[in-house]
């Protein structure tokens, strides 16, 4: 799942919607008016984008309701979709819907959806587009310095430096076999295939090295809140390396 986080309300479900399409590489707009042959319509989430050459749109309404949602609303999307000739529209309800809704919703371009399956549905998309890349930029120095090969700069510093970065080779070097299984130089040969969550149950790293994490980043299970831990995890990593370099004009 891309995230744990629970909208809180109709707006903070359309903005979470709308980021996660924006991040998968979508051009996003929240609360689009458009106008069809029936009049102006307010679109909650309006996402479009090219491929080679080619444009494809998808339309999202997003319902905080607490009761299920019926099929006179599945009608109406549809009627709406039809008129903006959009290629895919997402229903998108946290209490789920009415019996009749999925019939309404049968041989059409429209899926219903919770809040869970609309993640599921875009999760591989923004792991390759977002998640990847975003974590292979930041944390990249990192990657260098805890490889096998000694950066040239590590050993021209004075003995006592030399200690200080053996040690901090050794503290993040788990952390930092861990990020590379997740960046783009690992999933380009594994064909985008992410280590699951938690990394606690994850069956493709050792007990060696999940005894070596913090627990922050073993137990998570959302894959956007894991990289707001990584990231912080590892900028502080990168930041005692780069003291050591700076302090000795390295």
């Amino acid at each position: 799942m891309i995230t744990r986080y629970y909208p809180k309300d109709w707006k903070s479900l359309q903005s979470e919607a709308g980021e996660i399409l924006s991040q998968c590489g979508f051009n996003v707009e929240v609360e689009k008016t458009v106008e069809t042959v029936r009049g102006n319509v307010e679109l909650d989430v309006f996402a479009e984008e090219i491929i080679k050459g080619r444009k494809y749109t998808i339309a999202c309404e997003c319902k905080y309701w607490k009761s299920k949602i019926p099929q006179s609303i599945i009608h109406g999307f549809r009627t709406v979709l039809n008129d903006l000739g959009c290629n895919k529209g997402y229903i998108i309800s946290l209490e789920g819907y009415q019996s009749g809704a999925f019939s309404a919703a049968e041989s059409t371009n429209i899926e219903l959806l919770t809040w869970e399956q609309f993640q599921n549905q875009f999760c591989a998309s923004w792991l390759e587009n977002y998640f990847s890349p975003k974590l292979t930029q930041q944390l990249d120095p990192l990657l260098g310095y805890t490889e096998p090969l000694v950066q040239k700069w590590m050993c021209q510093v004075p003995d006592e430096e030399i200690e200080k970065i053996k040690y901090l080779r050794e503290k993040y070097l788990y952390f930092g076999i861990l990020i590379m299984s997740f960046t783009t130089y690992s999933t380009y040969f594994q064909k985008n295939v992410f280590p699951s969550l938690p990394i606690a149950q994850c069956e493709k790293f050792t007990t060696e090295l999940k005894e070596k994490l913090p627990a922050s980043i073993l137990n998570i299970t959302g894959y956007k809140e894991f990289f707001d831990v990584a990231l912080e995890y590892g900028k502080i990593a990168i930041s005692e390396f780069q003291e050591i370099k700076t302090r000795n004009n390295v």
